[in-house]
């Protein structure tokens, strides 16, 4: 007796949400472990995409990219995000010297709500498996691993931000800060692979400083 097909339920926008932010976090550990922002005792390795990932040991850090990926995850969720930006710059001088940025684009309906019809459509234009989504997102991941043979050593101290574009309409917490955005000043640009759900899209590119003699 031969099997039938193999059928899968469509990716919700929630758990398209989940995929967005999880890669967010994994991708700013592991740009801050590869360029060397914070020293490799202050991350521990765990398996995640079929790789050896690197995550942050340090308490702070930790609940501080927490809180930011709260509410990414509800401006994701929403829609509501445009894009999410990594800023590396020097601890001396404040300049910008890398700005890894993650264009967030929808691809599903606006709205919070996952009907039949509105997967069904999603289905259609992606019709990737939640496993092809993460296999390109491992390809982003070494990627990422791999700019370390082009990118410029940093050889002073480096500190990090981290930059949200909303909508104009989003409501953002009362804490947050409204910020330039942080160029690199004469860049070079390398454009990294992208991913997409059935509800978004992923881009990534880095810009970085080029230190001459």
């Amino acid at each position: 007796m031969e099997d039938g097909p193999v059928t899968q339920a469509p990716i919700s926008l929630k758990g398209s949400t989940g995929i967005v932010k999880e890669f967010f976090a994994y991708a700013i550990n592991n740009i801050l472990f590869q360029r060397g922002v914070y020293p490799p005792t202050s991350f521990k390795p765990t398996k995640k995409y079929g790789l050896t990932m690197q995550m942050t040991d340090e308490a702070g850090l930790r609940l501080y990219m927490a809180k930011i990926l709260k509410y990414v995850e509800h401006w994701v969720t929403n829609k509501d995000i445009q894009k999410l930006v990594l800023v590396i710059k020097s601890f001396e001088t404040k300049e910008a010297v890398e700005r890894w940025a993650f264009n967030v684009q929808v691809t599903g309906k606006k709205g919070n709500q996952d009907t039949d019809e509105n997967m069904g459509e999603n289905m259609t234009k992606n019709g990737k498996s939640e496993k092809e989504i993460r296999n390109d997102i491992r390809a982003i991941m070494v990627q990422i691993t791999s700019c370390v043979s082009f990118l410029p050593l940093l050889e002073e101290e480096c500190t990090f931000d981290i930059l949200v574009y909303t909508n104009k309409e989003t409501e953002t917490p009362k804490l947050w800060e409204e910020s330039d955005p942080q160029y690199v000043a004469d860049a070079e640009h390398v454009r990294l692979r992208s991913f997409d759900t059935p509800h978004h899209k992923v881009d990534s590119i880095v810009a970085y400083k080029t230190f001459q003699d």
